[in-house]
């Protein structure tokens, strides 16, 4: 894969400088101060947002918003104790109250204070479109009406349509205790539709979305208001003619794209570094050994430009990259961020994410998938004489330290002698994370990724991911459901 030609981050820089009048010598006293008390490491993470989003219910604007928000979080590390304090008021006396707060939260050896930066090269991954998202509301507005027309003109049936548009522009800059220093500027959009489909007393719900970090220009093809809408109503739709799921272990087949949100709940926020050093992840210790089918490669991608997760630096200031977890089936590594490489010795993955400045960083994941294999998606489903082949999720849920999983699929259908036949309704998938994935005995060619609608929870903190896979097999899985 190649990478975009690095970029002088010097304009990024420039945003905090010019606007809030920040300097070299304030970030220095900040983090003097937040070392004053001691401490191993310090660093000052600044964010300025602008955000607007739109929602359209029943082809009436029901909610319309704008708005800036900016501050800064400073950071102590001591050991295993972490110090944090954070500001809306970037002011240099708020700022370095705030770092005496951290620091005296995380009292420790003293450390000599930093003189001089050197600056963090990082990938451009996402030109700011020009001019930011200084346009106005009604291009974005037409988006949304555009869905709701595209969802109710596909079926009678469609009774409901919702539509939702957000974005945001982020200014980040990071400045450390050991001289690093990096800063990024950061587009995101989304593009949502929800629809509700009746026929008789069975009403059935249907949802697509498609963004990432780019402008309205994305908003075309398989990212069009059309295209997601129909989607949307499509989904609905067909689950109106849904037969009820069969119960009980059957052969499974994923399908490409979203359904990656089970690898990423069931085995990737179980390769965050923070959970295994703490031996409360199912991985814990266990690099180097099997954890899955030879045939599963899986890896976590910064680095893939304009996707939702990708990021040109962390929220630590260091470069993501491309991690291998999974080779060949073999557990490879962790994510980490400063501080969980610090703690183990391992190399930092540049995984370190948090939701705003109010949040202190943690090992997150970015776009996670896995890589295609051999197997035509034909002959995977031509395979399989009686099981369930899962198009598309809903929610889902995880228990980290033992890897139990229990998803939801939206869209489904049965599988009778390697023919795909009648989609079910109400069919759930459950598991094991780490034992489904050694099951996998066929992997596709088509590896493809999300529309670009994931969001991360973690600790009551939210950011935005990717996910992926290829068509895959499980050889065995339990599904329930009320069926036969």
């Amino acid at each position: 894969m190649t990478h975009p030609v690095p970029a002088s981050p010097t304009s990024h820089k420039r945003f905090f400088f010019d606007k809030f009048g920040i300097t070299e010598r304030l970030l220095e006293r900040c983090l003097g101060e937040a070392l004053s008390a001691g401490g191993d490491y310090a660093d000052l993470y600044f964010e300025s947002v602008t955000a607007t989003s739109l929602g359209v219910d029943e082809q009436i604007v029901k909610s319309a918003s704008q708005g800036t928000s900016a501050g800064c979080g400073v950071r102590v590390l001591s050991g295993e104790r972490t110090g944090y304090a954070y500001t809306d008021n970037l002011s240099s006396e708020r700022l370095l109250h705030a770092a005496r707060t951290a620091a005296l939260i995380a009292s420790g050896p003293a450390k000599q204070p930093v003189q001089g930066f050197a600056e963090t090269r990082a990938a451009d991954l996402y030109p700011v479109p020009l001019g930011g998202f200084d346009l106005d509301l009604a291009a974005r507005l037409e988006l949304i009406l555009r869905a709701d027309r595209a969802a109710r003109a596909f079926d009678p049936r469609i009774v409901q349509v919702r539509a939702g548009y957000a974005e945001e522009l982020k200014h980040i800059l990071v400045a450390g205790s050991d001289g690093s220093f990096a800063s990024d500027t950061q587009p995101l959009c989304r593009l949502s539709v929800f629809v509700i489909a009746k026929e008789g007393a069975l009403s059935t719900r249907g949802s697509a979305g498609g963004g990432g970090r780019a402008g309205l220009d994305q908003f075309t093809g398989s990212k069009s208001p059309e295209y997601l809408a129909q989607e949307a109503a499509r989904g609905a739709i067909l689950q109106l003619g849904a037969v009820p799921a069969p119960a009980g272990e059957m052969q499974v087949v994923l399908g490409p794209g979203w359904p990656g949100i089970l690898l990423h709940e069931a085995v990737g926020h179980g390769l965050e570094a923070d959970f295994n050093r703490k031996k409360t992840s199912a991985f814990a210790g266990l690099i180097g050994q099997p954890v899955a089918s030879s045939k599963v490669t899986v890896v976590d991608n910064g680095t893939m430009a304009g996707r939702r997760g990708s990021l040109n630096v962390d929220d630590e200031g260091s470069a993501t990259q491309e991690t291998t977890l999974i080779e060949g089936g073999v557990l490879k590594g962790y994510l980490t961020d400063k501080l969980s490489a610090r703690l183990t010795g391992a190399a930092n993955t540049g995984s370190g994410r948090r939701e705003s400045y109010q949040c202190i960083p943690m090992p997150r994941m970015t776009n996670t998938y896995m890589l295609a294999g051999d197997d035509s998606p034909e002959e995977i489903l031509r395979s399989v004489k009686r099981g369930l082949y899962a198009v598309n999720f809903g929610g889902g849920q995880v228990d980290i330290t033992n890897g139990k999983f229990v998803f939801s699929a939206s869209e489904a259908y049965l599988i009778e002698d390697g023919k795909v036949t009648a989609p079910v309704r109400d069919a759930t998938l459950i598991g094991n994370g780490p034992e489904a994935l050694k099951y996998v005995s066929m992997v596709g060619h088509d590896l493809k990724l999300d529309e670009g609608i994931g969001t991360c929870g973690k600790d009551g903190q939210s950011v935005p991911v990717g996910v992926g896979m290829p068509t895959i097999k499980l050889d065995r899985m339990t599904v329930g459901g009320t069926g036969r």
